[in-house]
């Protein structure tokens, strides 16, 4: 005779097997009818309900402003004047401190005087390129007047040629004197050195004509020189008028001044890396945020969007409608929640910074859900399932879960809307086992 061990897997499977076999059908047992003498377990069971299935989670928050930020000294100076205290309301750009440095004054009012004189520097090149020019088209005309001048003096260069070799051959045949060839002779030699004094004339005027250009450039330089001065001057005194603003601490938003650690006449000086105490802090209160921690379980559900809504433990009588704007995506290792944000309009101020809060986020819901209690679902080493009653006989069914809402959770497949399930307790029941259906509670 073989034996099979109790723990044998293959039992294990046949036993799964024949319990769940009989969802929606009788059974082989429920066919013979209940044995003489069993014991009939009475149960709580009704059929599953269709409905709008809701999940929600309600999680304490903490209120902060939208924006709060600590104003520093950007400069060493004494303080001249405060002009709002805590509790005020401010503007954008609103002076809120001013600050005394009479050296950053000083400062200005040189850079604005190197300013006046860059400026003059640059008339003064501009001045210099402008008579440089003419000099350079005066050079320009010189050259066409040396050069019509050597244009003349080589025509009568070649006249007094023409002339002189005419005469030569007169005087020659005892036509004309040879004093009459001597002269003529004598103005051929004057042609010739007029033509050379205009050429040389022409050189020079050239060499001046180059040298005007280069004056010209030069002084195009000194102008661009001059223009790059003033460029630098303008750059030194924008920066001298940025330190000066600097003296005026001002708001950089509309909001609510909740902090004021500064006297007229204390000196200030610069913090360093944002350390010690801030002159003021100023907070933007026409929006709050509202930080939530949703646990683990229910974080893959919240998603930016969702609808909320807050509560103020301090405002038992108000109640707002917002949504989440953002989350942290990744679970806080500390704690294994999500972090969630939830920007809530703020137009009169009833929500302050610091206060305790709690919010209700829809995390999702289903409509027209097939949803049983949750004390009617069974979780062992087979998985989920419920025990129906049919004709008298347990029955195991096993079920897919979906949606969990407080003590509903929606069944997405297993059972049909007619079955009989069991509420309590179902655990303790057995597949087969005979059980009748007590009377619904009134």
């Amino acid at each position: 005779m073989v034996r099979l061990a109790t723990s044998s897997p293959l039992l294990s499977i046949l036993a799964i097997a024949i319990g769940a076999s009989g969802c929606g059908h009788k059974p082989a047992a429920e066919k013979q009818g209940i044995e003489k003498g069993a014991v009939v377990q009475q149960v709580v069971a009704s059929i599953p309900q269709r409905k709008t299935l809701t999940l929600t989670t309600t999680q304490p928050g903490r209120i902060e402003a939208f924006e709060e930020t600590p104003l520093y000294a950007k400069t060493a100076g004494y303080v001249a004047e405060v002009l709002v205290d805590i509790g005020d309301v401010v503007q954008k750009d609103q002076t809120l401190i001013k600050l005394s440095i009479p050296e950053l004054v000083d400062d200005v009012e040189q850079k604005e005087a190197l300013i006046a004189q860059a400026e003059a520097e640059v008339k003064q090149a501009q001045s210099a390129v402008v008579a440089a020019g003419a000099a350079a088209q005066t050079a320009n005309s010189k050259i066409k007047e040396m050069e019509a001048g050597i244009d003349r003096a080589q025509a009568d260069l070649e006249r007094w040629k023409s002339e002189h070799a005419r005469i030569k051959d007169l005087a020659e045949k005892g036509s004309v004197t040879k004093k009459l060839e001597e002269e003529t002779y004598s103005q051929l030699r004057s042609a010739e050195a007029t033509t050379r004094e205009v050429a040389a004339k022409s050189e020079s005027s050239r060499t001046a004509s180059y040298e005007a250009q280069a004056n010209v450039g030069k002084a195009q330089a000194d102008q661009g020189a001059a223009e790059a001065r003033l460029r630098v001057a303008k750059a030194d005194l924008a920066h001298a008028k940025t330190m000066l603003a600097y003296t005026q601490i001002k708001s950089p938003y509309d909001g609510t001044v909740t902090q004021r650690d500064v006297d007229t006449g204390h000196f200030v000086q610069p913090a360093s890396d944002g350390a010690g105490k801030p002159l003021m802090v100023v907070a933007h209160t026409d929006m709050v945020r509202i930080f939530v921690n949703v646990p683990e379980m229910e974080a893959p559900y919240v998603d930016a969007g969702d609808p909320a809504k807050i509560r103020a433990q301090a405002l038992t009588a108000s109640e707002f409608d917002a949504a989440v704007v953002r989350t942290g995506w990744s679970l806080q290792e500390s704690n294994r929640s999500l972090r969630a944000e939830i920007d809530v309009p703020n137009p009169h101020g009833i929500m302050r910074p610091g206060m305790y809060a709690v919010a209700t986020i829809k995390l999702a819901e289903r409509e027209n859900a097939l949803v049983l209690p949750a004390t009617a679902i069974v979780r062992d080493a087979a998985g989920t399932a419920c025990m129906v009653v049919d004709d008298g006989k347990i029955v195991r069914c096993p079920v897919e879960l979906g949606l969990r809402s407080g003590g509903e959770i929606e069944i997405l497949s297993g059972i049909d809307e007619g079955q009989m399930i069991v509420l309590k307790q179902p655990e303790a029941l057995k597949p087969g086992q005979s059980v009748s259906v007590a009377p619904a509670a009134k």
